[in-house]
């Protein structure tokens, strides 16, 4: 789910998060890591695991899931995976198991089986539900707060973390911060324009095409060939700068969906600058590879 992949930064980012929403203290001088492991020879994939560094042999490797939506096969699946991998890797460390649920209606009972796994000292059932309205004094709190927040509310704990941030805006963190806020407002908002979402955070110095998001995807090569396109006037400038854009829009839609197939990308490839553009936006809205191809056909 679309969700999942705003957690996973979360704990990329903000990895202590895990330890302060499952009541621990926040391992002190500790950089975790976050990593997707893939068990080898099986079809079991764990999404999370931070890992902390070897500087730091009694800290606990965490294995991180974030489920959104009920599913009879998961802790099945889960737990599974992960003993599978703490056999195969063999390493000499304790560890925590987290499960991020945004209620308690998408979590399905586990088969009679496992379920006494839950029971483990080291094993986590983490409901957002419960802390959607609790006092949040750090930035992983106040995000996961604002990723499962209603719409009609999320406007407004946005505005209350721009207050509470604004003299600080200079401070890398917090721009930061900030970026992940509009990733979050994008994600709950698509139909929402730039402009519009840019008015919601009431800071007009906030430029969306700065965040990660857009640095990734649009880097400095977009704007070089659109100014040698219009300094010089030539053909081959204008060329140049529309093939760099479609090389740049594929290879975020590759980080996206995969590798595509080639019509696709010969297609792609083949759109005028205003074309690429317009992809350019859309493609902030596509969830799945199918609206990608959709959105192709409208545009053919």
């Amino acid at each position: 789910m679309k969700t999942d992949h705003l957690f996973y930064r979360l704990f990329h980012e903000y990895p202590e998060l895990v330890f302060e929403l499952t009541g621990g203290s926040v391992p002190t001088d500790t950089a975790y890591t976050l990593h997707a492991e893939e068990v080898k020879q099986t079809a079991f994939r764990l999404d999370g695991i931070l890992v902390p560094p070897d500087t730091a042999p009694d800290a606990p490797m965490v294995f991180l899931e974030a489920q959104s939506q009920p599913d009879d096969g998961f802790y099945p699946r889960w737990f599974t995976s992960l003993f599978l991998f703490l056999y195969r890797q063999g390493r000499e460390r304790d560890w925590r198991a987290v499960v991020i649920y945004p209620n308690r209606a998408a979590e399905k009972p586990p088969p009679r089986a496992f379920a006494t796994l839950l029971d483990l000292p080291g094993v986590y059932r983490i409901y957002l539900e419960d802390i959607a309205d609790c006092p949040a004094t750090t930035p992983g709190l106040q995000l996961a707060q604002l990723i499962i927040a209603e719409p009609a509310t999320a406007i407004a704990k946005t505005n209350a973390l721009a207050d509470c941030y604004r003299d600080r805006l200079d401070d890398p963190q917090i721009r930061q911060f900030f970026d992940f806020v509009v990733t979050i407002l994008i994600y709950k908002f698509p139909n929402v324009t730039r402009e519009r979402i840019k008015a919601m955070l009431h800071l007009p110095d906030v430029d969306l095409k700065q965040t990660v998001f857009y640095q990734e995807a649009f880097t400095e090569g977009r704007q070089e060939g659109h100014q040698e396109g219009r300094q010089e006037g030539r053909q081959e400038g204008q060329e140049e700068g529309r093939q760099r854009e479609a090389a740049l829009v594929l290879r975020l839609l590759r980080r996206r969906f995969g590798t595509l197939n080639p019509q696709q990308e010969a297609r792609i490839q083949a759109f005028p600058v205003t074309g690429l553009e317009a992809l350019g936006e859309a493609l902030l809205n596509f969830q799945t590879v199918d609206e990608l191809a959709a959105w192709l056909q409208q545009h053919a």
